[in-house]
């Protein structure tokens, strides 16, 4: 507890420190408050979509998402500032949830999912719910509630925004692909995933767009694709899409490239090449000490030894995986 507190203390003073609250003589709060705001979340965006949840982007989004509440209530401020404050709220408690999701600790994400679902609707914004029910669809599949998965996938689908943005309507089409096939539903989920191709192919890509939607691109469609063949036992082709997929990941996105190589290390096993498998399970793992998987990949990995313990037991590359996972956990 006191190591969450110090964390979180820490994170406060930085975020006193990068925007100072408006003065005592000019109290009204404008756009200018919202804008350093919206400044800081690219950075947190950009670093979320680079290395992937842990407690420090966590603890510092919420930092900056109570910073954002403080505004509120700092003076006076017209009804759009007031929304977009709310909107930025929304967006740091989300990626706080998405952090906590990431690495794996689904009651903290669920805390902050529901606050910043709460911040969504008092800021009247589809698209941010869209980006919340994403999260929540996954959070549901990590508590084993495939039902609410698809529900909160579809609510994510049935949003405002999806219906005036291709991309978008995409994004939650082949999100909604995925738990579709994982529950069974292998009609609907090529469906939606053509859907989602057809309105991926609409998009204006010059049409200005928030950030947190910026990781939305033709590599990240072929990646979620890849998910829904694997779902669907379709492992040849969901090895294919995830070659396709890392082929043209953006160098920076550490944390995605590691998430679908531990998916291609599953999938080759899954077609019975251990060795293959165990090779593209290595490239997976930290090279550089202090570094370590977050909490979703590693969660694969451990599911990927599983499987090469399960299929090829005597095996000299299931022998030589287990001796180099187990000195990764050791010094992790």
């Amino acid at each position: 507890m006191r190591r969450r507190t110090f964390a979180g203390s820490g994170a406060a003073a930085l975020v006193s420190a990068a925007l100072p609250a408006p003065s005592s003589a000019s109290p009204r709060v404008g756009m200018t408050d919202a804008a350093r705001l919206e400044t800081a979340f690219t950075e947190v965006t950009r670093t979320d979509n680079e290395l992937g949840g842990h407690i420090s982007l966590e603890t510092r989004a919420l930092a900056f998402a109570e910073h954002a509440m403080e505004l509120q209530n700092v003076g006076s401020a017209p009804p759009r500032v007031r929304a977009r404050l709310y909107y930025l709220a929304s967006a740091f408690t989300g990626t706080a949830a998405w952090s906590a999701i990431d690495a794996n600790e689904p009651a903290r994400a669920g805390r902050h999912l529901d606050r910043a679902l709460h911040l969504a609707q008092l800021a009247g914004s589809s698209e941010m719910r869209l980006r919340l029910m994403g999260h929540a669809s996954v959070l549901a599949l990590q508590l084993h509630r495939p039902h609410d998965a698809l529900a909160a996938a579809e609510a994510g689908r049935n949003t405002y925004a999806c219906s005036r943005d291709p991309l978008y309507r995409s994004l939650a089409a082949a999100r909604l692909a995925g738990i579709q096939a994982g529950s069974g539903q292998a009609r609907a989920a090529r469906h939606s995933f053509d859907t989602a191709i057809t309105a991926f192919s609409q998009v204006d890509h010059m049409a200005p767009r928030p950030t947190w939607v910026g990781f939305y691109d033709t590599s990240e469609l072929t990646g979620l694709g890849s998910l829904m063949m694997s779902r669907l036992g379709e492992h040849a082709e969901a090895e294919s899409l995830l070659h396709r997929t890392l082929a043209t990941l953006r160098p920076d996105y550490v944390r995605n490239r590691r998430y679908y190589t531990a998916h291609l290390a599953i999938t080759q096993l899954r077609q019975g090449e251990p060795e293959l498998a165990a090779r593209t399970a290595a490239s997976v793992l930290p090279s550089q000490a202090g570094d370590s998987l977050t909490g979703r990949t590693s969660q694969l990995m451990t599911d990927f030894t599983q499987g090469m313990a399960s299929l090829a037991p005597s095996t000299r590359s299931t022998t030589d995986w287990l001796d180099r996972y187990t000195a990764y956990r050791q010094g992790s």
